[in-house]
């Protein structure tokens, strides 16, 4: 339990980030998981339409700071090179 006024607004600005988080990078893995299961599936050419919209998915992600900025752009090349 928080002790002043403030610590309790930053314990509410916290849990709203948290949820606000949790959603990003769900939002992030559901389409990656969308695209590898193209690939696997050898729809390629599905594939290739999504592949931006991943791309935007973790730029966006890398933006709010969900994830590290230099994690997205790893997962963009893997994508990418599976891709390929």
């Amino acid at each position: 339990m928080a002790n002043t006024k403030s610590a309790a607004k930053n314990a509410r600005a916290s849990q709203r980030r948290r949820t606000m988080n949790k959603t990003r990078a769900a939002s992030c893995k559901q389409v990656e998981k969308q695209f590898r299961a193209l690939v696997a599936a050898g729809q390629k050419d599905e594939a290739v339409k999504l592949l931006p919209k991943v791309h935007a998915s973790l730029d966006k992600a890398a933006k709010t700071r969900v994830v590290h900025k230099n994690k997205a752009n790893r997962g963009k090349s893997r994508l990418a090179k599976l891709l390929k």
